[in-house]
């Protein structure tokens, strides 16, 4: 295993005395590494964009969007895949992360598990993937096992195949149709792939699931229409966004959102154009879930 050529592993000339520097003065260099990170992502927004609208494709034939990575890489993943149900209404089952290791690898490193082709296919296998779905791969060193076992797996029953890799030349992208690939230079820790790989990822995914999501309705204007309540913080963003989308006061807003069961799109529909809430859900329907081609 070569790891010389990775920039992932490479030494930061800016940090070499990192041990001596003052707080201030390590933290005014990470700062300024982070501010690569965005730039570096700017160059490869057509290739995010590409992946965008194969996961928006799976998921408008009934398939899924599962993420695949070890250590960091897994675990932004899964926090991504989590985050989808509250702030777009989706199934758990729509947008998944597999880490490798299991659940137990999300807060203790599991010895080997990430160089295991096989324990990928078979966490594949568990979910019945098949052609309808898209598999993302994610490694900031570009060359994890599990990752490339995963991806294997998942051309082998026609899914749609991205990855996110840290470094230019990634052996991960050989694997998969649709690589992503963002090098910010090395990390101010050598070796650290939490740092600037980590917000790299982080930054993508949200760019991979806020876009596909809003290219399958579940945002009107810029609100966020399929949250789910299940919280008070949230049953009273959710009233606010009934009010900026309709202009309506908030007792309106109140009304109607508990006439519509909590649904905030339902509520909207049904005040922008006077309908039941059976009729609004006939509307929603015909429209695909867009409240624009519902009204």
């Amino acid at each position: 295993m070569d790891l010389t050529k990775l920039t992932t592993e490479r030494r930061n000339n800016k940090t070499m005395n990192l041990d001596e520097l003052s707080s201030l003065e390590i933290l005014t260099i990470m700062n300024e590494e982070d501010a690569k990170v965005s730039l570096a992502i700017k160059d490869k927004l057509k290739d995010i964009d590409v992946v965008v609208n194969e996961i928006i494709k799976s998921f408008n034939q009934g398939g899924r969007l599962i993420y695949m990575g070890a250590g960091t890489s897994g675990r932004l993943g899964i926090l991504d895949a989590a985050e989808c149900v509250p702030t777009f209404g989706t199934d758990p089952e729509m947008v998944q992360g597999l880490i490798a290791g299991g659940d137990q690898a999300m807060t203790v490193a599991v010895e080997g598990a990430e160089d295991s082709k096989e324990l990928a296919a078979n966490d594949l296998k568990n979910l019945n993937l098949n052609e309808k779905d898209i598999v993302i791969g994610i490694a900031a060193s570009g060359r994890t096992p599990y990752v490339i076992g995963g991806l294997e797996y998942a051309k082998s029953v026609n899914a749609t195949t991205a990855t996110i890799a840290c470094n230019h030349n990634a052996l991960i992208s050989q694997y998969a149709t649709y690589p992503i690939e963002v090098d910010a230079g090395p990390e101010v820790l050598t070796g650290s792939t939490r740092l600037k790989a980590g917000t790299s990822q982080k930054l993508i995914l949200n760019m991979l699931s806020t876009v596909s999501m809003i290219g399958i309705g579940k945002v009107y204007n810029n609100l966020m229409v399929d949250v789910k309540a299940t919280n008070e913080k949230l049953v009273e963003r959710s009233k606010r966004i009934i009010m900026e989308a309709t202009d309506c006061n908030y007792e309106t807003a109140e009304k109607t959102f508990n006439l519509a069961d909590e649904n905030v799109k339902l509520a909207i529909v049904m005040i922008l154009t006077g309908d039941s809430l059976e009729e609004a859900s006939t509307r929603l329907e015909k429209g695909k879930g867009f409240i624009k081609n519902s009204i």
